[in-house]
């Protein structure tokens, strides 16, 4: 498989929506009875990202350099 920039990119842009998406539906499961399920998904969309994307990122540049 050719590793070229472009592909890098994609995998970082769909980490990252993946990872909002997760962070979401997971902030509903945990705080949705306690805080409401809309803002529990929203603070889930904002925190999720924080480990996700970041753990994306760092399996690129992983990647990119073997």
């Amino acid at each position: 498989m050719i590793w070229s920039f472009f592909l890098g990119l994609v995998a970082i842009v769909l980490g990252a929506a993946f990872s909002v998406a997760g962070g979401a539906v997971g902030g509903i499961a945990v705080g949705g009875k306690a805080l409401g399920n809309e803002l529990a998904a929203w603070l889930g969309a904002f925190y999720g990202p924080l480990a996700g994307a970041v753990g994306v990122l760092i399996g690129v540049l992983l990647l990119a350099i073997l």
